[in-house]
């Protein structure tokens, strides 16, 4: 039987015209691969779901794609397929909700200057930055100083004011937007059709109440389909999925 995918993970964009609703972001990073001005820091802020860890992992197949450097990655040699897989060594995604201390810290600096153990650069991207340890951002401010060769940095963060300037002023920012209720609705049409679904009207209202949030629109879909599958059919399905997915009180509730 085979594994099933869950939708964030099978759709989540893998080059940068499946990005969607960033085509500012997209625009400025295509432009810079293909100038060959690409800066060694990238600040991606802007809220929850807006696709900033995303395109991180997309600049990272950018420049390690085998017929790279390049703006449209193939996804089929190894750098693309072990980064998409998350097993690409040279690929370094930090939390520093929970990696953010002074040992972490330590490793860093001493790490990042090293040469990439199987790609042609190595790149960090660390999720919600804000979040680093005073220690963690002086590492960073000493490599951003003198940034070695071959490294790049996507700092990302829902939180910009709490970064301390002089981290900001050393790297690239990009400001992700909240998708439209327009792109969110038409993609996940898209998806649904994908899957062989057609959304009654209700349903696509129902979700587009519940949250703007990319992932989280997903996800929603993720359980109904499951719900639908695992469940016997029956008068009342839309109560009984919303009722599942989003219990009362949730932080997706309308």
């Amino acid at each position: 039987m085979a594994e099933e995918v869950a939708l964030y993970r099978k759709y989540r964009p893998q080059t940068p015209d499946e990005v969607i609703g960033q085509e500012h972001v997209v625009r400025a990073l295509v432009g810079a691969i293909r100038e060959g001005r690409l800066s060694h820091a990238f600040l991606f802020c802007g809220p929850r779901g807006t696709g900033k860890t995303s395109t991180a992992r997309i600049l990272a197949r950018m420049v390690n794609c085998e017929r790279g450097p390049t703006a449209e990655p193939c996804g089929v040699c190894e750098q693309c397929v072990r980064i998409r897989d998350g097993s690409h060594l040279d690929v370094v995604e930090i939390d520093a909700a929970s990696h953010g201390g002074v040992d972490d810290a330590r490793e860093l600096r001493e790490r990042a200057p090293t040469a990439p153990a199987m790609g042609r650069e190595k790149v960090y991207i660390i999720d919600e930055a804000q979040r680093l340890s005073r220690e963690a951002f002086d590492a960073l401010l000493k490599i951003f100083e003198e940034p070695p060769r071959g490294v790049r940095f996507v700092l990302a963060t829902t939180e910009p004011h709490k970064m301390p300037p002089t981290i900001v002023g050393r790297c690239q920012r990009f400001d992700f937007r909240r998708v439209s209720t327009d792109v969110l609705s038409d993609h996940l049409e898209w998806v649904a059709k994908q899957e062989g679904l057609v959304l009654a009207g209700k349903v696509m209202v129902m979700v587009m109440k519940l949250t703007q949030i990319y992932f989280s629109i997903v996800w929603i879909m993720d359980r109904g389909l499951w719900i639908m599958r695992h469940r016997k059919k029956g008068s009342g399905l839309l109560r009984r999925v919303e009722d599942t997915l989003v219990p009362p009180g949730s932080r997706f509730a309308a």
